[in-house]
């Protein structure tokens, strides 16, 4: 068995009718037992790095390897140990979902029977109405089952949740941690902030086909700046407040005053908090949405 990084990609890019920069020498890395979050909007790149880390495309330069293996020069040996949910899922209308399931099963060989009948139940999927009479919620939901029924080694996830109510979205989070506690690794595309920051160990953020940043969801949280509101006894003058490097003060009601401030600037802030009588002081992380917000800033600042 082929071993190495379940993946790996250097200098990855994708050019269209060689003027579209549609990937440019992505460097990437995900290690074993690991959920990569792999954020961006639409058109992003997002399905354009899925499409050659699976093979599906020829890259125009640099390499994409799965454990090692070279995923367009030996792209079924790649597959071998891979679980894929697409995001724009095709399943066969005529059938119902039990004969698309066994059928995929016969196919792949190695799924365990009891492992699908679980992941079935505990989804919720319909079983034997045909696919074409089912919601795109249940579509889901088959295809969420035919990416993990084999316990694959790695499990690409392309907009997993789409469709799914709030408590199957959880159910589905819980999945891809489990799969990562049991030492896989799972890749998960996605323009849901929510999602992402809720499973991921890791965060790669793209932009315009560019990796704009990869840090860990606590470090990026770290990096960013937290709301910070205070309430004093009397007004205080903002000025001080406003002169502590990175501070931006927000507004000013009365004896309320609202602000952000990375982390690097929080003792001072409380120093010269305190120099007041304090009746309320309230210190807020920033979501993952505004942390993604300010990488997409700095990258139109050129930063």
């Amino acid at each position: 068995m082929a071993v190495g990084s379940p993946i790996e990609t250097v200098r990855l890019s994708k050019t269209y009718d060689k003027t579209v920069d549609a990937l440019v020498d992505l460097n990437l890395k995900v290690d074993p037992g690991e959920v990569f979050g792999y954020l961006g909007p639409n058109g992003a790149g997002k399905s354009t790095t899925i499409r050659l880390l699976l093979g599906l495309i020829r890259p125009t330069s640099g390499t994409a390897t799965l454990f090692g293996i070279d995923t367009w020069r030996r792209t079924v040996e790649a597959h071998g140990r891979v679980g894929y949910l697409p995001g724009d899922l095709r399943l066969s209308d005529k059938l119902t979902a039990r004969e698309q399931l066994e059928s995929l099963s016969r196919l792949r060989g190695r799924v365990d029977g009891r492992v699908r009948g679980e992941l079935c139940e505990r989804l919720g999927v319909v079983l034997d109405r045909p696919i074409r009479q089912l919601s795109k919620g249940n579509r889901q939901k088959l295809g969420i089952v035919q990416a993990f029924m084999h316990r694959p080694d790695l499990v690409v996830l392309d907009e997993p949740t789409t469709g799914l109510d709030p408590l199957l979205q959880s159910e589905v989070r819980t999945l891809i941690r489990e799969t990562a506690d049991d030492g896989r690794s799972v890749f998960l595309s996605s323009h849901s902030l929510d999602e992402v920051q809720h499973v991921a160990d890791r965060v790669g953020v793209i932009r315009s086909g560019r990796l704009a940043d990869v840090d860990s969801v606590e470090r990026l949280r770290e990096r960013s700046r937290r709301h910070v509101t205070i309430t004093f006894a009397a007004p205080a003058d903002v000025t001080s407040f406003a002169a502590i490097d990175g501070v931006r003060v927000g507004s000013e009601d009365g004896a309320v005053l609202r602000l952000t401030a990375p982390e690097s600037a929080m003792d001072a802030l409380v120093r010269t908090a305190a120099a007041h009588r304090i009746v309320d002081f309230v210190s807020q992380p920033a979501d993952l949405e505004e942390i993604f917000l300010e990488l997409y800033r700095e990258s139109d600042d050129g930063g």
